[in-house]
């Protein structure tokens, strides 16, 4: 029986053409949610960036890819912010390779310099252009949990084994979403299962980047979106429609969740 769902948020509940969620989606959730089912959205967002999702009777989030488990109503399951030395050695290399660093904030994302990369991230999520920022002085006043790099593949190839500290999500070709290493998606569900008291084996999970795999291969259910990365579809338990065909809705029909 399920008794928790997480959902990611970015080509799985909200599509990438309509920046909305689907009505199915919103429909569906909370027949779940009526039915005893919990529901945790789980993003490399922060928690303060879920506005489009007000609508979902969601009762946790796994953000930051796991870094900053909350309650709905802020209050913190755990959190895993990132250590200063490896902020400063990634200060450092961004100097180096010339790519830019931000810090995801419930206030926004606040970055060391603007780039192209930077500018269609923002485009691509329907947000605002990130805030060129001291980063230094920031990191002083607030407790950062991630980092994103504005780099390619091949460039993060290079450049991570210099942050053995740190570990790298990457769900857009662009950028990565950067964690301290050992913190991810499967952690935030982890947390959530022993605050709540439910197996693994009672949990599904929705996702279709590659910081999804892990969250994915953790639940009882992983369920793979038809617009997938290949990752993330080698990794599902089950794979459903896109998020613009419905995928949600006929996944939670097939298992039946709901009716």
């Amino acid at each position: 029986m399920i008794k928790a769902i997480f959902l990611d948020v970015d080509g799985t509940l909200i599509s990438f053409k309509t920046h909305a969620i689907p009505a199915s989606t919103l429909e569906v959730l909370w027949k779940a949610h009526d039915r005893g089912v919990q529901l945790f959205i789980a993003t490399g967002r922060a928690a303060g960036d879920l506005e489009l999702l007000g609508e979902i009777p969601y009762d946790g989030v796994v953000a930051l890819n796991g870094a900053d488990c909350l309650m709905r109503d802020g209050r913190v399951v755990a959190r895993h912010p990132i250590p200063r030395a490896d902020f400063e050695q990634a200060m450092q290399l961004s100097d180096k390779y010339g790519f830019s660093l931000a810090f995801e904030l419930n206030e926004g994302l606040f970055i060391n310099r603007l780039s192209p990369a930077a500018e269609e991230w923002s485009r691509l999520v329907a947000h605002p252009m990130p805030v060129e920022t001291n980063l230094y002085e920031m990191f002083d006043r607030v407790e950062c949990c991630q980092m994103c790099f504005f780099f390619d593949p091949e460039l993060e190839r290079e450049v991570m084994p210099q942050l053995p500290g740190l570990v790298t999500g990457r769900w857009c070709p662009i950028f990565v979403d950067v964690n301290v290493r050992g913190i991810d998606k499967a952690t935030g569900l982890a947390e959530f299962a022993s605050h709540f008291g439910f197996a693994h084996d009672e949990t599904m999970a929705f996702g279709d980047g590659g910081n999804d795999v892990a969250m994915l291969r953790a639940a009882g259910v992983g369920v793979a979106m038809g617009n997938a990365c290949d990752e993330a579809l080698e990794a599902a338990d089950y794979v459903t429609a896109s998020v613009d065909d419905d995928g949600i809705r006929k996944a939670l029909e097939h298992f039946g969740v709901i009716d």
